[in-house]
């Protein structure tokens, strides 16, 4: 037997294993993280992708808005975004002429301690800082629809600055292709309806994790953001990325910055290079652990590491889900539509004629259990699991491998998925 800990919520897990069963533990590949952050900032944002550097491009006394991530994303923002406000007063930019928008998409709304504890003290006492909500449709600017009649409507409050710089972390997305880039505008700052109308391609079968080509989401939140970026450029302003790639311990591995298009395509190759594990078959049972907080936070965050590990099991196995969900399910629509539909092929069914926030989730998480059975080691209302169809929640790793044995047998084979939110199964099969 061997000891096994896996991260849960803010703290961990650890159980015993005959570790002669585990066909793989599935971790990224060994990579040397960044010894010096800011130097590694300033080196991306100076020597840019297809764009021209800040110190190009920023006059003194310009404005600029900066795009940072939510809470439910690890982006380590309290540690570049100083480096960048440093920059950008180097070039001339006062701190009262920068902002901060954080990208919420249709998330909830930060609190003020979430938006210092995202980009850190220093940052927080000198910069404004705003949510983007997308409730709230006078916030919003129209710029035009998408070929697949997206209604694009940005947040004004990142459209009347000399520049936009859109930040944050790049991971495989199971719909969208990948994380970052044109994500932090659309839908991270866009208005409920356009999100609502992009979201709804995700039920296309061409829409996939690390798919951009064909993809109807990542080409239609590509040309949504063009709209809007062709006419910030009409009013003189540029928009710049910059996006890291971190491990599993949060620790950055490299940065990418400049042309919001070229740099992301090429970071985008480093995270199939990091992140994509192959495996030489599919196990009985695959326990996987999202990679603690804020990953498990809810079902909602939850969701994308089932999509990983689905990847490692065999049709009818087990997927062990170590997720604690602090927050419940992280939406009220999700929970009534299970409650209300409370079948994989009734929820798809309305999805399909009447596409809802929320709702979409409730499609995401039971599609996967046609495939397989899924237990959560959680803290999760039981009686909620239970509406949700998850085949058992309970309180330990053991419990739960004994109620996989039920469906399984005895003689079952193990892979293992500590940081199942970042780490991708590459099976040829």
């Amino acid at each position: 037997m061997k000891e096994y800990t896996f991260h849960y919520g803010r703290g961990e897990k650890t159980f015993s294993f005959d570790e002669n069963r585990v066909l793989k533990e599935i971790r990224m590949p060994d990579a040397a993280p960044l010894k010096d952050i800011a130097a590694a900032v300033l080196e991306a944002v100076r020597h840019p992708i297809g764009a021209p550097s800040l110190e190009e491009s920023v006059t003194a006394g310009d404005t600029v808005t900066f795009i940072c991530n939510d809470p439910t994303r690890v982006a380590n923002s309290f540690d570049f975004m100083p480096v960048l406000v440093n920059e950008l007063n180097r070039l001339g930019v006062p701190d009262e002429n920068m902002q901060i928008v954080f990208s919420l998409g249709t998330h909830r709304l930060m609190t003020e301690e979430e938006m210092r504890e995202g980009v850190g003290e220093e940052v927080a006492a000198r910069l404004k800082m705003y949510n983007s909500d997308a409730n709230v449709p006078e916030d919003f600017e129209y710029f035009g629809t998408t070929s697949r009649f997206t209604p694009v409507l940005i947040n004004r409050r990142i459209c009347h600055s000399d520049h936009i710089i859109l930040t944050g972390t790049i991971v495989h997305h199971y719909f969208s292709g990948y994380g970052g880039g044109r994500k932090a505008v659309l839908p991270g700052c866009a208005a409920m309806e356009t999100v609502r109308h992009n979201h709804s391609f995700m039920m296309d079968p061409r829409a996939g994790l690390g798919k951009t080509t064909d993809n109807p989401v990542y080409e239609d939140q590509m040309e949504g953001v063009a709209l809007w970026a062709g006419a910030m450029e009409k009013r003189g302003a540029k928009v710049f990325l910059f996006n890291a790639i971190l491990d599993a311990d949060h620790r950055f591995l490299k940065m990418f910055a400049g042309d919001y298009v070229k740099a992301h395509q090429e970071a985008c190759q480093f995270v199939d290079e990091v992140y994509g594990v192959k495996i030489d078959k599919q196990a009985d049972v695959v326990i996987a652990s999202c990679g603690g907080y804020p990953k498990d936070i809810n079902v909602y965050q939850m969701q994308k590491t089932m999509d990983n590990a689905a990847l490692a099991v065999r049709k009818g196995g087990v997927v062990i889900l170590l997720a604690e969900c602090e927050e419940g399910s992280g939406s009220k629509v999700l929970e009534e539509t299970f409650r209300r539909l409370k079948t994989p092929e009734a929820i798809e069914a309305e999805l399909a004629g009447h596409f809802v926030i929320g709702a979409n989730k409730a499609y995401a998480v039971s599609r996967l259990m046609t495939h397989a059975k899924f237990i959560l080691v959680t803290a999760l209302d039981r009686v909620l699991a239970k509406d949700m169809l998850f085949t058992a929640a309970v309180d330990s790793v053991e419990e739960a491998l004994n109620k996989a044995e039920t469906i399984v047998g005895k003689e079952y084979s193990v892979i293992l998925m500590p940081t199942g939110s970042l780490t991708v199964p590459l099976y040829a099969g």
